[in-house]
């Protein structure tokens, strides 16, 4: 990749993947996580204007991946302005400072859904949290400014730069620790692993795709099914408690699983978690020995 490009957002398990597995990519990290596998990436500072028209004018960059946002939906909830913030008005003003020549990418979430069913790119958002709506009025940014890419995703499996963050290594942290460790029952996701959607979607900020495209996989799997299949693929024992969504404080996601409209090797569905015949090349958090 002899393009400049740069990447918003590598503390999330996306972000943190695209990284590793495109060392080539400038990553950008928010000042909330400092762990010790990412501190010396250089730190967002997407409230500052001055920075960012700084940053865009020293890289020059033909391509910007934007994987920043908060996605914690219970704090989503509990502070919605300071959400709006981060998601929304972080994007207003990266792309008031991007320049014109440089491609947008932004990676969004399947949380702009709500009710159960499965979606594609024509399906009209509906939100049904703080969260899910920021991640909706941020992508009609996006889409305003020509030639941008929105990219929806489901739910990522992969190390995180915390070691403890995203339901592999929330899940292996937690078993390791003896600590409780409760599955929503009814919720049902595309799950893929991380260095799968990487690929997908580096190959698809490469191309010359604009407007809205989903990262669909080959079927739809509840929590529990990916825990279970998790817990067995870590070789770890592990008791949990089940709960269903509906006894959670915060909204929480029910079956939303995302379909394409598009044909083509672009759009072929990623193999579900549970599909892969092999196993990953990450065993262990990155930067990390527990």
């Amino acid at each position: 990749m002899s393009q400049t490009t740069l990447l918003f957002g590598a503390t999330s398990i996306l972000g943190f993947n695209l990284a590793r597995r495109f060392p080539g990519i400038v990553p950008f990290i928010t000042r909330a996580n400092r762990a010790p596998s990412i501190r010396r990436w250089p730190t967002l500072h997407c409230e500052d204007p001055q920075w960012l028209t700084s940053v865009f004018a020293h890289y020059r960059p033909e391509l910007l991946l934007y994987c920043h946002a908060v996605c914690d939906v219970p704090k989503c909830e509990a502070q919605p302005a300071w959400t709006r913030e981060i998601n929304i008005e972080h994007t207003r003003r990266t792309i008031a400072a991007l320049p014109p020549q440089s491609r947008l990418v932004y990676v969004s979430s399947d949380h702009v859904f709500g009710g159960d069913g499965i979606y594609d790119e024509a399906s009209s958002p509906c939100p049904i949290s703080v969260y899910g709506d920021s991640r909706a009025v941020a992508e009609e940014l996006v889409l305003r400014r020509s030639g941008s890419l929105v990219i929806r995703v489901g739910l990522p499996i992969g190390p995180s730069p915390t070691g403890r963050a995203g339901h592999w290594d929330w899940l292996r942290y937690r078993t390791k620790r003896n600590l409780p460790i409760t599955i929503v029952q009814d919720e049902y996701r595309s799950a893929v692993w991380a260095s799968d959607l990487s690929e997908r979607i580096m190959a698809l900020a490469l191309s010359t795709e604009t407007g809205i495209r989903h990262v669909a996989a080959t079927r739809i799997v509840s929590r529990i099914e990916l825990a279970d299949h998790l817990i067995r693929q870590l070789g770890l024992r592990a008791a949990y408690q089940r709960e269903s969504r509906h006894q959670r404080a915060a909204p929480h996601l029910g079956y939303v699983g995302l379909a394409t409209r598009y044909r083509g090797d672009l759009f072929e569905p990623l193999a579900c978690v549970l599909d892969q015949s092999t196993f990953p090349e990450f065993t262990t958090p990155f930067g990390s020995t527990s």
